[in-house]
């Protein structure tokens, strides 16, 4: 490698590294913190979500840091006239150019990993390490609010002594065909099990009532068993494309393309049964409502799923678009100042870059707009680029 590209290398390098290591400090400790508050979690469980912010915390630092990194190697450069040294001197900026590019390359392919890695493993293990602490929240949040809730369970307790909860009133929400369920006790006591997946709900004196009149007295002891996935706070949703791995993604949409071709042959068969029988009034029935409802929400769950890759893919390789148009900038702005340079270039980055991203995706995952829309956003950044290095190499 020659001295002059080995040169920017390090120094791209140097700086990258520090500005990554402190901004994905800034990103954990604030993850960290969010879902601590959010959560009301023990310190022993804050400390076991940090590796699963991680991956998330690094996709969203590394692209940033990057640029920051580009702007401030080649603004110096370019702020002490190095630049224009070079090109007096018969010798094109391409050398000192590639460097970047390159490792920009790689961080891209290491990021689109990152990216799965952060909506699939360290998703999953943050839901995992909250799932797993709910008797520990719970419990925290009865002492100091008198109450826990979650999006199907509600108790409620006079005080806690120790592990009993005095006076409990516990509400199981209804769901699907399951009525409302109301529980009183005189005493209770949690205990989560996280083998079978549940959490247990000793009672002591307790009477259930359940929605619709019917009623139950227990004047012993009584256990109620909930899923652990439904006394969490925050439930997670395996079903969503967000949640999956790229590997598993693919074998996905096979699937729902096979439930689409049979909810559709399904209605057809209906319809033509219906038009052979003369009953067109049952067409607008709440059965066929249904019917329609859920090849609806088939094809939109096959949108979300083509979508994701692309997403996935595109998002990592913003790496590579940014410090494509980073370098040139900043050396076409000659500002010494890197802190300028950076600005000047994220301000547009910030105002078109993401939102066009952002449509992109929501367009591709309502099925509105092809799936490969999502990487407008990068096709954006790299003709802006491809016009500064014109400028840069003309001049």
């Amino acid at each position: 490698m020659p001295l002059l590209s080995r040169y920017v290398l390090i120094e791209l390098l140097k700086v990258f590294l520090l500005a990554l290591a402190a901004l994905t400090l800034l990103i954990v400790l604030g993850g960290v913190v969010r879902e601590a508050l959010t959560q009301n979690l023990p310190l022993a469980q804050v400390v076991r979500l940090i590796p699963y912010i991680l991956p998330d915390a690094l996709r969203i630092a590394i692209p940033v840091t990057l640029l920051l990194a580009a702007t401030n190697v080649y603004g110096r450069m370019a702020g002490a006239n190095e630049v224009v040294a070079l090109k007096a001197l018969g010798i094109s900026p391409w050398p000192i150019l590639w460097p970047s590019l390159f490792v920009a390359t790689l961080i891209s392919f290491g990021a689109v990993w990152l990216n799965d890695l952060a909506v699939s493993w360290g998703r999953t293990g943050l839901q995992r390490v909250i799932v797993q602490s709910v008797e520990q929240i719970a419990y925290h949040m009865l002492q100091t609010q008198r109450r826990y809730s979650s999006h199907l369970l509600a108790i409620n307790v006079e005080q806690v002594q120790g592990r009993k909860l005095i006076g409990p009133t516990i509400s199981l929400l209804p769901r699907g065909n399951m009525p409302r369920i109301t529980i009183r006790a005189a005493e209770a006591e949690l205990s989560s099990d996280c083998e079978e997946g549940f959490l247990r709900i000793r009672l002591r004196k307790a009477k259930v009532n359940i929605e619709g009149g019917m009623s139950m007295e227990f004047p012993d002891e009584h256990e109620q068993m909930i899923p652990l996935t439904q006394a969490t706070r925050s439930a997670p949703d395996p079903s969503k494309p967000s949640w999956l791995p790229l590997r598993q993604i693919q074998t996905e949409i096979e699937h729902q393309r096979q439930r689409i071709r049979l909810l559709r042959e399904e209605i057809s068969q209906e319809a033509a049964l219906a038009l052979f029988r003369g009953e067109l009034d049952d067409l607008n029935s709440p059965t066929w409502q249904t019917r329609w409802q859920r090849l609806q929400e088939a094809e939109s769950q096959l949108a979300r799923l083509l979508t994701e890759p692309h997403r996935r893919w595109a998002a990592g390789f913003s790496c590579l678009c940014f410090v494509w148009v980073g370098a040139p900038m900043a050396i076409w702005l000659r500002h010494r100042d890197f802190l300028t340079s950076f600005f000047l270039c994220f301000l547009p980055i910030l105002v078109v870059y993401y939102p066009l991203m952002i449509y992109g995706v929501d367009g591709a995952k309502s099925g509105t707009i092809p799936p490969w829309s999502v990487w407008a956003a990068n096709v954006a950044l790299i003709l802006w680029g491809a016009w500064l290095l014109r400028k840069v190499f003309r001049y």
